[in-house]
């Protein structure tokens, strides 16, 4: 799982895989998938084997694949090699893998053992498994904010509510993402960039939300297309010279049916994991923080909670609908961390699933 874990933020929209070769209780080999379209841990694995694999014991976090992709299947290779034991975390989620793998091995007369640290294997994966069982990507909701709970002042100056630390952390999590997203009003408080600068990693695609596309063509979203290119999501009406206007930048545009306030969240993560998205993180503003949550969109929230009061000013979250505590978002799989002065928090939304709630196509919007 640690060697896996050395490709998150490449393998995408791959998953993250790790693979240990042990013979007469040594490591003779191990492996993992470096980045999407390269080999995968397995014939990593075999290919820095000190010796020979039959009669060892293979340990790997996700099934072996069956099928041909970019690269060939590795359940051949894994057979070819004839170890005496397969040992597999947690069985591939994708419908033409799906418990094949399992299957050819135990053909050949193979010793396949499955399950073994599975939960930890899956999770490793949740956002692979979210994508591959529903086809939605999953996504983590990020904001700062202060003591009393303010993403920016009265003005909306928020530059910058957090710490060093806190947003180095921030483009940790942009690096691991496929995408981040923000709204329009985002962009023309803040100018921000949306790229991965504080840490080492790949930028995501950003995604802008602009239901009547009234950004400023000069915004920073728009620069360095070819290293971050840029997304931006508009209501279906949108006036046609600006979607000229934003093609002629190299900008793409996708279109989404209008909702009050904005764009149909539902359909927009609908559309966006049928384009192989298979994770997006949030960075808000308060529209967007609330919308999502009400429409219990978000899969993990993290929040960094800065040692500032500011008084009145921009709130965090807006009205969800709810008036008890028991019906209030409860997080699992709670987690604090110090991030310098601050205070990051990150959980699961409890009863959340994958995927969103019931009655989905009701859509309510925002920018």
């Amino acid at each position: 799982m640690r060697l896996a874990r050395k490709g998150e933020g490449r393998a995408s929209p791959n998953p993250m895989v790790g693979a240990v070769i042990v013979k007469d209780g040594r490591i003779i080999g191990e492996g993992y998938h470096v980045c999407c379209g390269e080999s995968h841990a397995e014939i990593n694995a075999i290919r820095g084997a000190r010796e020979s694999i039959a009669g060892a014991t293979f340990y790997v976090t996700l099934e072996p694949c069956t099928h041909q992709g970019r690269t060939p299947p590795c359940v051949q290779a894994l057979i070819k090699e004839q170890p005496a034991r397969v040992v597999i975390g947690a069985i591939d989620p994708n419908p033409v893998v799906a418990g094949r793998g399992v299957a050819a091995l135990r053909a050949q007369g193979i010793e396949t053992v499955v399950g073994v640290r599975e939960e930890e294997c899956r999770r490793l994966n949740e956002k692979f498994f979210k994508f591959m069982t529903t086809g939605l990507p999953f996504v983590t909701l990020k904001y700062a904010q202060t003591l009393d709970g303010r993403i920016a002042g009265a003005g909306g100056h928020s530059r910058w509510i957090s710490s060093l630390p806190a947003r180095r952390y921030a483009h940790r999590l942009r690096s691991v993402h496929d995408a981040v997203l923000v709204g329009t009003g985002t962009v023309r408080h803040d100018d921000p960039e949306l790229t991965v600068r504080l840490v080492r990693g790949k930028n995501p695609l950003r995604i802008i939300l602009d239901s009547r596309l009234d950004i400023p063509l000069k915004a920073g979203v728009f620069r360095n297309q070819d290293r971050a290119p840029t997304l931006v999501v508009a209501a279906v009406n949108a006036p046609e010279d600006k979607l000229r206007a934003l093609a002629g930048l190299g900008v793409e545009t996708l279109l989404v049916a209008a909702a009050p306030g904005g764009i149909n969240l539902p359909e927009l993560f609908r559309k966006l994991g049928q384009r192989g998205i298979t994770s997006v993180l949030v960075e808000g503003g308060g529209a967007i923080i609330t919308s999502v949550l009400r429409e219990r969109l978000a899969d993990r929230l993290a929040i960094v909670v800065a040692p500032k009061i500011i008084g009145r000013g921009v709130d965090a979250v807006g009205e969800l609908g709810l008036t008890t505590m028991d019906q209030a978002l409860q997080l699992t799989a709670v987690q604090w961390r110090r991030l310098g002065p601050d205070i990051l928090c990150t959980g699961d939304i409890a009863g959340n699933g994958y995927g969103p709630a019931k009655g989905e196509s009701a859509g309510r919007g925002t920018e």
